[in-house]
């Protein structure tokens, strides 16, 4: 799978990508830990709502987290 968005390059599985920003969805901890490191690696993708898709992101803490499409650029 590839998601692109009308904004950025493709994106596929093993691509280095750092969070630019969140929405309040995640986790006070994993927000703690983006502020001391924001890139990771993508690992895999998730249906969101229904009609979206996120991109599970892997860091190299091990902690992953799903993210949307618009909350991530490529390194």
């Amino acid at each position: 799978m590839v998601l692109k968005s009308m904004s950025q390059a493709a994106i596929t599985i093993g691509t280095s990508v750092k969070v630019t920003h969140v929405r309040d969805r995640i986790p006070q901890a994993m927000v703690e830990s983006l502020t001391a490191n924001n890139v990771g690696t993508v690992t895999g993708f998730q249906v969101t709502d229904g009609s979206g898709v996120g991109v599970v992101v892997t860091f190299p803490n091990g902690s992953s987290c799903w993210f949307f499409d618009d909350e991530i650029a490529p390194v």
